[in-house]
């Protein structure tokens, strides 16, 4: 099975002969990640006799998958044309990003929502596409259902949740652009993402 045909499982099947070009063309070494919690993907330039490497984690929804590619191939891009003298989300990487998502809006590959939300993420990409709330909750409406799975912002006020480390969370009040919340255990009071995913344990109301 040829890179394309891979590519395809993973991103809207249009998008997929362009980003296969675009591995040929940049001599890339492609790689499709486990889940990673800490990033959706990662781009390691040429070091040690090994050349441009990109990771984008598997579990993505297609859209995400190729916003995150596209991303990842624009810091190759912006390494090639100006090495360590860009900064890593400046201006140049910026132009890129936007210059190399033009194509997948003329192949009309994204759905109307998530294109007009790229489209305003364009006007200023920030580090990552999750922490754009706009494009992230655009992205995410997307993914496959997960039962107990929730944002912070979704779920009711005093609520209690559970993160992925086992540690139990309640949550509180909104101070301005994230939720005040309260661990059981220490209480101590921690501030969470609107988008910050959380498993439900109860809700008190």
């Amino acid at each position: 099975m040829d890179k394309v045909q891979i590519l395809a499982r993973y991103m809207p099947p249009d998008a997929a002969p362009l980003i296969g070009r675009w591995i040929d063309y940049f001599k890339c070494e492609f790689k499709i990640s486990r889940g990673r919690s800490s990033k959706f993907g990662d781009y390691r330039p040429p070091f040690e006799g090994k050349g441009h490497r990109i990771s984008v984690n598997f579990n993505l929804n297609p859209y995400a998958f190729l916003v995150t590619t596209v991303h990842e191939f624009a810091h190759l891009h912006t390494w090639n044309e100006h090495k360590h003298k860009a900064k890593p989300h400046g201006t140049e990487w910026k132009n890129n990003f936007k210059k190399m998502m033009q194509p997948f809006f003329e192949k009309d590959v994204f759905p109307p929502d998530v294109k007009q939300a790229i489209v305003r993420y364009l006007n200023n990409p920030a580090a990552s596409s999750c922490s754009d709330l706009n494009l992230y909750r655009s992205l995410r409406m997307y993914d496959a259902p997960q039962e107990a799975i929730h944002t912070v912002e979704k779920i009711p006020a005093n609520a209690m949740f559970k993160l992925k480390d086992g540690r139990v969370f309640q949550k509180g009040e909104k101070l301005r652009k994230r939720y005040k919340c309260i661990e059981v255990a220490t209480k101590r009071v921690y501030l969470f993402s609107p988008v910050a995913e959380v498993e439900v344990i109860s809700s008190n109301q």
